[in-house]
């Protein structure tokens, strides 16, 4: 066997060695962990979805284990299916984006029926301009985002909630990914320009490591030369995305920006508070992940315990270096990253929560 075969063969040995370790400490942590055991209600109810199967079908799943029957209808027909099943509760997902624009004047015949109705805005506050003058058409408004809740009450909605985003965990699970998801940072998200910048500034640093960065509008970068090799232009399926985050040494968050502008309709200029999805996607892997800091992130999380947090571009670099330089602590930041995300924040979790308010 030649030198290089040697190293190949070598690099494999310890890569399944190390992939198999972490994943025993995955396992470990979902035995002694078991997601939360649902309670179910004599209750019917419609969820809308909104098309994002990452968040839909966990959302499905969960109401489904906790009501008497769960029927899913689109948005297009979901005043016909109402009239026709005629749920306890009608629960749409977001209003935005698939929903046509007279969709409120379906909830108000909805709502005529007797049919009680609800909302949980999950793009919060990027699109302030499109849910102001929604939130007031349901009885029920949730938002994950913290900052919001005062908004919509302010704007005459009398039943507000704060309630945080979760993970569907039969799709955000530990897995083995394949050799062709191993890096030793990755990304995956837009090229929103905080991102852009951000990576923009640490191309050099990035160089000469296997990175992965994927999603639209990358071509943002003024770094292309340094950093092409590891771009992925475009969408990545969650199932991807989930092996992806198995396979990366350390997995970056960096939040949208909420500034009104090119890439939101923030137009109130309401503060992001709260953590996106993608933090409870990334613990649930059982991955290292290391996010900049929200308002809201200690309400979740224990930075420095069972996430990474950085404030500057200097505090992201020399945190990467140490953790690449130091397995067993990535390793045992992760797994109490998957332990918390099991034990708190599955989707279960959330709509048993979702449904005592209600």
């Amino acid at each position: 066997m030649g030198k290089k075969a040697a190293a190949g063969s070598n690099a494999s040995h310890r890569y399944g060695y190390g992939d198999g370790y972490r994943l025993g400490l995955c396992q470990a942590v979902e035995e002694r962990v078991p997601l939360p055991q649902p309670y179910s209600r004599d209750m019917k109810l419609m969820y809308v979805p909104q098309g994002f199967p990452a968040i839909d079908q966990g959302v499905t799943a969960a109401l489904r284990s906790l009501v008497r029957e769960c029927i899913v209808g689109e948005a297009p027909n979901m005043l016909e299916v109402a009239a026709r099943e005629r749920p306890d509760l009608v629960l749409v997902m977001n209003g935005l984006h698939v929903f046509p624009d007279n969709h409120l004047e379906d909830i108000a015949k909805i709502r005529g029926m007797g049919i009680k109705t609800a909302v949980w805005f999950v793009d919060d506050p990027y699109f302030t301009e499109d849910t102001a003058p929604m939130c007031t058409g349901y009885d029920i408004v949730f938002t994950h985002e913290l900052g919001c809740v005062p908004f919509y009450r302010g704007l005459g909605a009398s039943n507000v909630h704060y309630l945080p985003l979760a993970v569907n965990t039969d799709m955000f699970k530990p897995q083995r990914p394949g050799p062709g998801h191993l890096y030793d940072i990755c990304f995956i998200g837009n090229a929103f320009w905080n991102r852009v910048a951000l990576l923009d500034e640490m191309a050099p640093f990035l160089e000469d490591k296997k990175v992965l960065i994927a999603g639209g509008y990358w071509e943002r970068l003024t770094q292309i030369q340094r950093l092409g090799h590891s771009l992925h232009m475009g969408y990545i399926v969650p199932e991807e995305t989930v092996n992806y985050y198995n396979g990366a040494k350390i997995v970056l968050n960096i939040h949208r920006p909420d500034e009104y502008g090119q890439d939101n309709r923030n137009s109130h200029h309401i503060k992001a508070k709260s953590i996106n999805p993608r933090t409870y996607e990334i613990s649930a892997c059982g991955a290292l992940q290391i996010t900049d800091v929200r308002e809201d992130t200690n309400s979740h999380y224990r930075p420095g315990y069972d996430i990474e947090t950085f404030r500057s571009v200097s505090e992201l670099q020399n945190k990467i270096s140490y953790y690449l330089q130091h397995e067993d602590k990535r390793l045992e930041m992760a797994w109490r990253g998957l332990w918390t995300t099991r034990k708190e924040h599955s989707f279960v979790s959330r709509m048993n929560a979702l449904l005592e308010l209600i």
